[in-house]
């Protein structure tokens, strides 16, 4: 039997500010499996942007243990983690991150030859036709819509084709109508490719269309419900 996609065991994180240690996360224990959809909801201020954070390598976790693929992070150096995040993670921001100098195509590309891969541009140019770009490859971040750059930095975090795609309130950042449209993409490719997928966000309906809802508050798991699966 495999290890779950993701195992969080005690998991703690604390970061030091003027006033003194704050507590972020206090304990979660979470198990995810390969394939499913989990939406993470709560309020500003739950935590739940810092629990994506730890999965993905970018933040240290100050206690308990991390597994994510099998790989237990806390147990891996910062170059190790960037391969892991290369090989198995891709991450959707609310704020797109793309690079401003880069096309569309080269954004896309960029995971790929940092891989070392000699087909990035042709994988990255089918990657744009998926999302519906196929007429936008080569304009740069300034030329694009809100909602293209979305799909470009979709694009982007499944160019490695990653078995965990981690998305930060993907549509915080776009008007209702471009959002609604950004999510059935996401999640068209998520039941295509089968990825894990884990979905930060605030949006009750948007939630209701993962398999899962885990409810945060305070830094703890409140509940976590497979009733709410579309």
């Amino acid at each position: 039997m495999s290890p779950p996609m993701i195992k969080l065991d005690g998991l703690r994180l604390s970061l030091q500010s003027r006033a003194g240690t704050v507590d972020i996360l206090r304990g979660i224990d979470l198990e995810i499996g390969h394939g499913q959809s989990v939406a993470v909801l709560g309020p500003s201020g739950s935590g739940k942007t810092s629990l994506l954070m730890v999965v993905a390598g970018l933040e240290r976790a100050t206690g308990g243990r991390v597994r994510v693929g099998g790989a237990d992070l806390t147990n891996l150096d910062e170059d190790a983690l960037a391969l892991m995040r290369g090989e198995k993670i891709g991450i959707v921001f609310q704020s797109f991150h793309l690079v401003a100098t880069m096309t569309a195509l080269e954004n896309v590309a960029l995971p790929l030859e940092f891989q070392g891969r000699s087909d990035a541009f042709e994988t990255a140019r089918g990657l744009l036709g998926e999302v519906g770009l196929a007429s936008r490859v080569d304009h740069f971040p300034a030329e694009l819509s809100g909602g293209e750059q979305q799909r470009v930095a979709i694009a982007r975090a499944l160019s490695t084709r990653p078995a965990l795609i981690l998305a930060d309130e993907p549509t915080g950042n776009l008007d209702g109508e471009t959002g609604r449209q950004i999510i059935d993409l996401l999640f068209s490719l998520h039941q295509r490719t089968k990825t894990t997928l884990v979905l930060v966000t605030h949006d009750e309906n948007l939630a209701k269309r993962c398999e899962r809802t885990v409810r945060m508050a305070d830094g703890h798991i409140l509940s976590d419900d497979m009733a709410s699966a579309a």
